[in-house]
C-alpha cells in the first residue's frame, strides 16, 4: 500500500531523550511519505514514544492507548504503535495485553518503523526490540514537531554503562554510543538555520561523552566547546550529568564561553554512603560536595538542580535525614523528587527487597518537598534586585499582557509584554518572586 497522504500522529512520554528520539521518528517516517498531523482523528498511525522510569509512567501510557479504541472503531485501518522504553521492556507481552497496539518498536529500531508498518498494515504483529551497540541515528537530521519551538534538542550519544541497581534505562536504551562530533555540529546549526535559539545536548550521562576515530578523540568538554563556538548566537545547555564523571574541565568550558548557560542538573539521588552504595552510584557523598563546591568556585552564579528520592531498600531514618541535611547544604534551586518505585528487570527487583512501607515513603516525600520548596523561595528573594538576561519563550498563563522566559540558570521569569515576542533576549529586573518564578520588569 502507498503511503502517499498517509498521516502520523506522534505522542511523547518522559524525557527530553524521548522528545528528540520522536523527532528522529518523525524525520524517518516523512521520507517513507508520512505527513505529520498534530490532531489523532486524522491519523492513519499513531506512534506512543514511551517511558519506563517509573511505573505511573506506564500506568499513563497503558490508559491513553486503551483509549484508542474509538478511534479504532471510526477507522478500522488505523494502527497504534508503541515505541520507545516501554516497547523495549515489554516487548511482546504488548500485544497480549494491549489488544490496540500493533507495532512494537524499541529506541535502536527506529530505522525499521517503514518496514514493520507495512507488517502490520498486513495483519502481523510487527515488532523489533534488538539493542545495539552502534545505532546513534547520525545521518537523521530531525523533523522539528513544534514549528513554534524556539528551543530544541539534540542527543549526543544513546544508551548508559552505569547500571545503578534500581534504573531500567540501561536495559531499555543499552550501551553507550557516542555521535560523531561532526553530525552534532550539523544538527546544532541546522537549528540554528531555522531560527531556534537555544539547544540542549542530551544523553543518559552526557559527562561520559567519548567520541574515537583513527584520527582523534574528544571528549565531553571539547565538543561542549566546539557547539559553542559554532553557534555563538544561541544558548547552550545540556543534561543529564552523572556526579561521578562531572570534570573541572567541564565546568572552565562553562565558564569561558558565555552563550553555554550557567545550570547544571546534577542528580545525588541519596545523601546517604551506604544507600548510595546500594544504588551503585559510584560516589559518595564527599565526593558530591567536592563537585559542588568545584561548581560554586568555578562558576559562582550558576544554577544547580538535582533528582532525589526516597524510600529505597534498607533506607533508615538516619540515611535519610542525611538526604534532608544535604539538600540544606546544597540548597538547589529546583529538585524533582520522587518516592521509589520498583522497576521489574532491574537489579534492584531481582535483589533487594523494597522494604519500606509505602506510608513511610510518603511521609519522607512530603517532607522532602516541603524542604525544597522552602529552599526554592529563599533562593529566589535572593536574587531580588538582580538583573538576568531571559530568553522569551511565550506568554504568562495567568496573563495576557505577560510573557515568560528563562534566566541562563533555568530559572522562570515573567515581566510586561510590551512589544517583547518569543525568541527575543531581554534584560529583566526582578522585583518579586514565589517559589517557582521570578517577576520583574524589562530595563
Amino acid at each position: 500500500m502507498s503511503t502517499n497522504n498517509k498521516k502520523l500522529f506522534l505522542e511523547t512520554y518522559g524525557c527530553q531523550m524521548n522528545v528528540a528520539d520522536s523527532e528522529v521518528v518523525a524525520s524517518i517516517m516523512e521520507h517513507d511519505g508520512f505527513a505529520i498531523t498534530k490532531t489523532r482523528e486524522e491519523a492513519d498511525l499513531i506512534l506512543v514514544n514511551t517511558c519506563s522510569i517509573r511505573e505511573n509512567a506506564e500506568t499513563r501510557v497503558r490508559g491513553r492507548v486503551q483509549g484508542f479504541s474509538e478511534l479504532k472503531k471510526k477507522n478500522p485501518k488505523l494502527l497504534v504503535g508503541v515505541i520507545g522504553c516501554m516497547a523495549e521492556r515489554l516487548g511482546e507481552k504488548l500485544f497480549e495485553e494491549e489488544k490496540n497496539v500493533n507495532l512494537v518498536v524499541g529506541p535502536d529500531a527506529y530505522m525499521d518503523l517503514p518496514l514493520l508498518v507495512r507488517k502490520a498494515e498486513n495483519g502481523e504483529n510487527a515488532i523489533n526490540i534488538e539493542l545495539s551497540l552502534t545505532e546513534t541515528y547520525k545521518d537523521i537530521c530531525p523533523s522539528r514537531i513544534d514549528e513554534t519551538s524556539i528551543s530544541g534538542f539534540v542527543s549526543i550519544m544513546r544508551g548508559c554503562n552505569n547500571f545503578c541497581t534500581y534504573c531500567i534505562v540501561p536495559y531499555t536504551r543499552g550501551r553507550e554510543r557516542s555521535r560523531n562530533p561532526e553530525s552534532i555540529l550539523k544538527e546544532v546549526k541546522d537549528l540554528a538555520d531555522k531560527g531556534y535559539k537555544e539547544v540542549t545536548l542530551l544523553g543518559q550521562n552526557v559527562n561520559s561523552f567519548s567520541y574515537k576515530n583513527s584520527v582523534n578523540q574528544v571528549s565531553f568538554p571539547e565538543l561542549l566547546e566546539m557547539v559553542a563556538v559554532s553557534v555563538p548566537n544561541m544558548r547552550i545547555r545540556f543534561a543529564t550529568s552523572h556526579p561521578k564523571d562531572m570534570s573541572d574541565d567541564t565546568l572552565h568550558v562553562i565558564a569561558r564561553n558565555k552563550n553555554i548557560c550557567n545550570f547544571i542538573h546534577l542528580p545525588v539521588q541519596s545523601g546517604s554512603d551506604s544507600v548510595l552504595k546500594n544504588m551503585r552510584r559510584k560516589y559518595t557523598q564527599e565526593w558530591y560536595k567536592s563537585k559542588i563546591e568545584a561548581i560554586r568556585k568555578i562558576i559562582p552564579d550558576c544554577g544547580l538542580s538535582s533528582d532525589i528520592f526516597c524510600g529505597f531498600y534498607n533506607e533508615s531514618d538516619e540515611d535519610f535525614n542525611e538526604t534532608i541535611e544535604l539538600m540544606k547544604w546544597a540548597k538547589y534551586d529546583l529538585a524533582y523528587m520522587f518516592k521509589y518505585s520498583e522497576r521489574p528487570g532491574t537489579y534492584a527487583y531481582k535483589n533487594m527487597k523494597d522494604n519500606i512501607p509505602e506510608t513511610v515513603k510518603q511521609k519522607r516525600l512530603e517532607q522532602m518537598i516541603e524542604l525544597q520548596n522552602q529552599i526554592s523561595l529563599e533562593n529566589n528573594q535572593g536574587d531580588l534586585g538582580k538583573v538576568f538576561e531571559v530568553l522569551v519563550e511565550g506568554i504568562s498563563k495567568k496573563s495576557d499582557q505577560e510573557v515568560y522566559g528563562r534566566t541562563q540558570q533555568n530559572k522562570v521569569a515573567v515581566f510586561p509584554k510590551k512589544d517583547y515576542k518569543v525568541g527575543d533576549f531581554v534584560n529583566v529586573l526582578i522585583k518579586s518572586c514565589t517559589k517557582a518564578t521570578l517577576i520583574g520588569e524589562a530595563v
